[in-house]
């Protein structure tokens, strides 16, 4: 494995005005920058295994988003959206001092990564979607019904007094996080657990902030969703998998929305490909995923005259 990332992993530290983003930083100090961002409910964990199989002449920056990992939860009565994401993206690079740089982001972060590239354009050279088409679009019928659920849903929460976590032994919240994600390996979930408990007396609870399980009350359509996808100027690249999100929803009714997604991306000569394996395959099987990004990579940014 002569490309792998051998350079000691090093904690990243990025204050902001609620406290700190933190993440893992590989690679060379002057490599090539980019940033990776993790799923909903996830932690920069979920790149341990592919990151090492990328490139060695880039600077990978893997971030717990707010609320999520060793990163600080937001302030009281603050809500969590896709955009509250991407302007933490904007802080945590302005602290980086990067003005151009990569991205690779799985499901959620994916779509807080083409959600930066189409606000921030200048800033993405290149980007790399992990399962996940870029966008949520919204039913606009539902958008109502939606939002009324994430403002119950956070109003319920702050009336009870100090929520208390459940406290779980190691094994047991191994067996927890197992059974919500089926499609994780047992060797994966403990990688994610590395930053995703807090070890407290009698055991552990887990370090995320209750309240990203809500819903997301900013919502975006369709209509929406494809004017910020033709602001994107970064070369794209969509990995999906054929038993990941789109198996999922191609027995909703939301299969028209992603497939005008895709078909944005194909339009503009975008790459698509669809690779067996499911949500996790970028961690559960890198070996799978790691060629079609380093090809991408070398491609698009490596190969790249960097500007006089």
């Amino acid at each position: 494995m002569s490309s792998a990332v051998r350079q000691a992993v090093s904690e990243l530290c990025v204050p902001v005005p609620w406290g700190e983003i933190r993440g893992k930083v590989w690679g060379p100090d002057h490599g090539r920058p980019v940033l990776c961002l993790h799923g909903w409910a996830e932690y920069c964990g979920t790149f341990n295994t592919l990151i090492p199989l990328l490139p060695k002449e880039c600077r990978y920056v893997a971030v717990d988003l707010a609320g999520h990992g060793l990163s600080s939860h937001r302030p009281p009565g603050v809500f969590y959206s896709f955009s509250a994401y991407v302007a933490d993206v904007r802080r945590v690079v302005d602290g980086l001092r990067w003005t151009n740089f990569s991205v690779i982001g799985h499901s959620m972060g994916a779509n807080v990564a083409a959600m930066f590239s189409a606000l921030y354009p200048e800033m993405v050279d290149a980007l790399v979607l992990l399962d996940a088409y870029g966008f949520l679009p919204a039913d606009p019928k539902e958008v109502s019904k939606v939002m009324r659920q994430g403002m119950d849903e956070m109003i319920q929460f702050e009336k009870k007094s100090e929520e208390k976590k459940r406290v779980y032994t190691y094994e047991k919240a191994v067996e927890r996080l197992l059974t919500a994600n089926p499609t994780l390996s047992e060797q994966s979930v403990r990688i994610l657990l590395e930053r995703g408990l807090v070890q407290v007396e009698g055991g552990f609870v887990f370090s995320r902030d209750l309240r990203v399980n809500f819903k997301n009350i900013v919502r975006i359509t369709l209509e929406q969703s494809l004017e910020m996808q033709l602001r994107i100027q970064a070369s794209v690249l969509v990995i999906l998998a054929d038993k990941g999100f789109e198996a999922k929803i191609s027995e909703s009714n939301h299969q028209k929305l992603f497939s005008a997604l895709l078909q944005g991306y194909r339009d503009r000569n975008h790459t698509v490909v669809t690779l067996p394996g499911d949500h996790h395959v970028h961690l559960n099987d890198p070996e799978v995923v790691a060629p079609l990004v380093s090809d991408f990579l070398h491609a698009k940014v490596l190969s790249q005259q960097p500007p006089a």
